[in-house]
């Protein structure tokens, strides 16, 4: 079995105005770190571009409209104090959506054991009607979704190791009595939601507040007494990650000052219950990370044991 990675070029031509932490860089490092030998048995695939069809799954048509609408021509549009569009901007979403599809597709079908989706922007603050934190369309939600109304699933857990709460993916999944949804996140923080008595309709929805400068042994910590019995007890199908590296150390919009090796403990972690609970069925999608060289390390560490994983040494 193998591992995929599902990129597109396209994800490059959506360009946010000079100094914007969410840039094109972000993913020219990720690729430049999984471009090595060390990663040359990797499955490489093109991420599809998605039709409204999955995006529906979670945002309504006269959002998608709206946004379709909002990419300018030229220049940049500005949708709130943090999220704005260019020209492709909304390619790139809609490369990201796809991405996260049909790695889900290809993991369901045993093309692969697992995936990871590099691909910009991000998506995890996107509510219902709401685009904000860099984010057009919710694509972990969406991928959720797809898995459970496609695939027939009838457990899906999303994990979201980002430093800031998953705001977006938390509104899209509320609902949604077949998913359960993890969010590890520093607090206070920016969006300001992620309390713990935030439970959704179906008391699906798990919230851990991180305090700043807490560092990796509080996350271990909380991830063994908290996420991963609650995740045992569930016996998901399928694990969906929204992996963002924010929580790292260097990274200049947080404090919780994880080391590459927090990310590799809980990637690892999750792969052994993956592997225990859903035969190894795992896509990781990226969310955030701003301090280039920390992103490119963190993914390669990141990837290279799902690699191991996959049936790749």
């Amino acid at each position: 079995m193998t591992t995929g990675v599902f990129t597109h070029e396209d994800c490059s031509v959506h360009v946010t105005p000079p100094g914007h932490p969410e840039q094109v860089a972000r993913l020219e490092y990720v690729r430049r770190a999984l471009a090595s030998d060390r990663f040359a048995d990797l499955k490489r695939c093109e991420a599809p571009l998605a039709d409204d069809t999955p995006i529906l799954r979670c945002h309504p048509q006269t959002y998608i409209d709206r946004i379709m609408a909002a990419e300018p021509t030229t220049g940049w549009a500005q949708l709130d104090a943090d999220t704005h569009m260019s020209k492709g901007s909304v390619a790139a979403a809609r490369r990201a959506v796809g991405g996260a599809v049909a790695a889900v597709d290809a993991v369901m079908a045993g093309d692969m054991t697992n995936a990871f989706v590099a691909t910009r922007p991000p998506g995890h603050h996107a509510e219902r009607e709401t685009s904000m934190g860099f984010c057009l369309f919710g694509t972990v939600a969406i991928a959720a979704k797809h898995a459970l109304d496609v695939h027939g699933l009838s457990r899906v857990a999303v994990v979201d190791f980002d430093v800031h709460h998953g705001n977006g993916t938390q509104d899209l999944l509320w609902d949604e009595p077949r998913a359960m949804f993890f969010s590890s996140h520093q607090s206070p923080l920016w969006p300001g939601t992620g309390a713990e008595d935030e439970r959704g309709a179906h008391d699906t929805v798990f919230n851990i507040p991180l305090e700043p400068d807490s560092g990796g042994a509080t996350m271990r910590a909380a991830y063994e007494g908290r996420v991963f019995p609650v995740l045992r007890a569930y016996k998901p199908e399928l694990i969906l990650i929204s992996a963002g590296f924010d929580a790292h150390r260097a990274d200049p919009l947080a404090q919780l000052r994880w080391d590459t090796a927090d990310f590799a403990w809980l990637t690892a972690r999750l792969c052994d219950l993956a592997d225990e609970l859903c035969d190894n069925r795992i896509v990781s999608v990226l969310e955030g990370g701003y301090d280039l060289d920390a992103l490119a390390l963190s993914v390669a560490t990141h990837v290279d044991i799902l690699m191991q994983r996959g049936g790749q040494d």
